[in-house]
């Protein structure tokens, strides 16, 4: 039983690409033989998708192109390049326009797959210039290959710096915020100890003291405790939620790295 091959029945190609392709292309590669050139190549992948989609390329002895998807001549393979630069420039615009860490994450997961394809295809094409040194098309392929790959390669660099110090600048707030925190309950730890043998004693021997208030019918004095009250809670929150005081040293850091920049240019300006 003869195996099922990737290449179109109709191409007259020798056996021996069908004999090194199976039911499925498999990675991206160039093959030569007999002055016919082979070119394995993957369309754009999109997020997520497993399995590439395989475009094959067929140059003849006498340089002409055929592919299996997008016609013949060489403007298949421009076909081929602008539908990856295309794909980049989608990224890009998506990158431009992500404000939150998942987005870009969802840059980044659309990127990886095509920045991955896009750095194979090249070194496929770079392969087929080195077998095929004479066309001058190869040469021209191979460079917009480079291109496509090395603005993939810039877009992805900064998507993930991006996405990274989004990250760290969600840690140093979390971060802050934890410390505001634990000053808040140092506070009120504080607080809590100093009134606690107090609160203790008097519901230990049960002091009531007498003030007058307790025979009042008139609202006024209820309304003037709860108002004090009030007040005094206000003062009190104020000064467990305000920030913690920084230390000296800390203040004193950024003049001493000035002053020690101040003396080495003056020590280069001297030499």
């Amino acid at each position: 039983m003869t195996q099922r091959s990737a290449l179109p029945s109709n191409w007259d190609v020798p056996q021996e690409f069908r004999d090194r392709l199976g039911r499925d292309a498999g990675r991206q590669r160039a093959m030569l033989c007999d002055g016919h050139l082979l070119l394995v190549l993957h369309a754009p992948p999109e997020p997520e998708q497993i399995k590439r989609e395989a475009r094959l390329f067929w140059r003849k002895p006498d340089g002409a192109w055929s592919s299996n998807e997008l016609g013949s001549g060489s403007r298949a393979l421009d076909n081929h390049l602008d539908e990856y630069a295309a794909a980049v420039e989608r990224c890009d615009e998506l990158e431009e326009q992500a404000d939150e860490p998942g987005e870009r994450f969802d840059v980044l997961d659309a990127l990886t797959p095509i920045h991955r394809a896009a750095r194979h295809m090249h070194q496929t094409l770079q392969d087929a210039r080195e077998l095929v040194p004479a066309d001058r098309d190869l040469l021209i392929f191979r460079d917009r290959a480079y291109q496509v790959e090395r603005t993939a390669e810039l877009l992805y660099s900064q998507a993930r710096n991006a996405l990274d110090f989004a990250m760290a600048q969600r840690a140093e707030e979390q971060a802050q915020n934890g410390k505001r925190m634990a000053g808040a309950a140092h506070r009120l730890n504080l607080l809590a100890a100093f009134f606690f043998p107090i609160a203790a004693l008097t519901a230990l021997f049960g002091v009531n003291l007498k003030h007058g208030l307790e025979d009042a019918s008139a609202p006024l004095p209820f309304l003037a405790v709860l108002g004090a009250g009030l007040i005094l809670g206000g003062l009190l929150t104020l000064f467990v939620t305000q920030p913690a005081p920084q230390r000296r040293s800390r203040s004193r850091a950024p003049a001493r790295d000035q002053k020690t920049s101040s003396d080495s240019n003056q020590r280069l300006g001297g030499r």
